[in-house]
């Protein structure tokens, strides 16, 4: 009994002796302090509107991703981390409709902790959603919206990183005239803000140079059936099909037009500046056929090889489209300006109207070097940059034919 206690005294012993140095009152040992608690982050969440299921879907899902490929660095920084900020995409998917762009723009100002959009791509969509964002003190920033009137309505929440019809559309009527050697053109549009505004710029652009318009023609967005149209081309014989509007209706008709046996090219805006043009075409119908695009081509940009680099390692089974590029600088000029003014106003101020007009302010004042180019804004919030480059289809695929001087 007598070694029995011995050895439960010896074990009480021990165990008080390290329980005084895990507490820091035994050995000499200097009192020591609990950790702070990290502090809690912070969610700012970032709209991306875009047709991501319905629409020029491909072009939609590729700003989707552009977007989101900024927002996963930005979270990976050290800026955002030390402030405690992390950012969250919120996927709005307007379906190229402008009442469905309004219903997201609404869902988007009814999150208190969504501070800006990246979109939209159509300037049907991205017009009137825009009154929502400038009424609810949330920045816009549009990849791809061309139209002129996005920007005419004195909003200070709205801009855009890409440049205008009103640059795009003289722009193919002067390579289509002065470089490429048309002389005759019918001039077409889907009826949208887009496909209108684009196809009115070429056409008085083309006739001043000295072309002919041998008829202007409108269509709707969503048009599959252009035979009749098709024919009424045939019968004038003109060198060049000029068509405002997006891929998916333009492939059909470039098709249907190729089909018939006319032999004229056709050639459009931004909008056809898509892979899934030449494959809804098809291959042979779209070989020949030209676009007008906003900016260089990627791989020629100072931070092209390196996004084309990040991007291949996010997304390797997606080739970069037409706005990844801007949807990617949109979202990064939104998510600077909102680390400027946590440092400056505070983390807990970001989401205030006091936050809030100081992010757009912020935005409007951007003045940087992004994958697409130089950034800046004007007075109106239209980006400073108006190149514009010229493609062309060959051997399946849009390749660069006229850069801009």
């Amino acid at each position: 009994m007598k070694v029995h206690n011995r050895r439960l005294l010896a074990v009480f012993a021990a165990l008080v002796a390290v329980s005084m140095i895990a507490t820091g009152c035994g050995g000499g040992a200097e009192p020591t302090t609990p950790e702070e608690p990290a502090a809690q982050a912070t969610t700012i969440k970032i709209g991306i509107g875009a047709p991501l299921t319905q629409g020029a879907v491909a072009l939609g899902q590729g700003m989707k991703r552009g977007a989101s490929l900024a927002i996963k660095q930005a979270n990976e920084s050290a800026e955002a981390k030390e402030l405690g900020i992390t950012f969250e995409g919120v996927d709005g998917d307007d379906q190229g409709d402008p009442k469905t762009g309004v219903t997201v723009a609404n869902t988007f100002a009814s999150d208190p902790n969504l501070i800006g959009v990246m979109g939209h791509l159509n300037s049907g969509v991205s017009i009137p959603a825009s009154k929502v964002y400038n009424d609810n003190k949330i920045v816009m920033v549009s990849p791809a919206s061309t139209n002129p009137a996005l920007t005419l309505q004195g909003f200070a929440a709205v801009n855009r990183v890409c440049t205008i019809d009103s640059v795009q559309g003289p722009v193919g009527a002067e390579n289509a005239y002065n470089k490429l050697g048309f002389k005759t053109a019918v001039v077409i549009d889907d009826s949208t803000p887009y496909g209108e505004g684009l196809a009115a710029e070429f056409a008085k652009k083309f006739e001043e140079l000295g072309g002919k318009v041998l008829f202007t023609e409108k269509t709707a967005d969503k048009d599959t059936d252009f035979n009749a149209l098709v024919t009424k081309i045939k019968g004038q014989n003109p060198d060049l099909i000029y068509y405002g509007g997006i891929y998916n209706a333009g492939a059909l008709l470039a098709k249907q037009a190729s089909d018939a046996g006319i032999k004229a090219p056709l050639m459009g805006g931004d909008g056809l500046y898509d892979a899934e043009y030449i494959k809804l075409a098809g291959a042979a119908q779209a070989e020949g056929d030209f676009c007008t695009s906003v900016g260089l081509p990627v791989d020629k940009l100072p931070k092209g090889q390196e996004f084309m680099a990040a991007y291949k390692a996010e997304y390797p089974n997606d080739d970069i489209a037409a706005y990844d590029a801007y949807a990617y600088d949109a979202a990064n000029i939104i998510i600077q300006a909102t680390l400027k003014v946590a440092k400056e106003l505070g983390v807990d101020k970001l989401t205030s109207p006091e936050g809030r007009d100081a992010i757009i302010a912020a935005v409007r004042a951007y003045n940087g070097e992004g994958v697409t180019g130089p950034i800046s804004f004007d007075e109106n919030g239209d980006t400073t940059n108006k190149a514009i480059t010229t493609y062309k289809v060959v051997n399946g695929a849009w390749a660069p034919e006229i850069l801009p001087e």
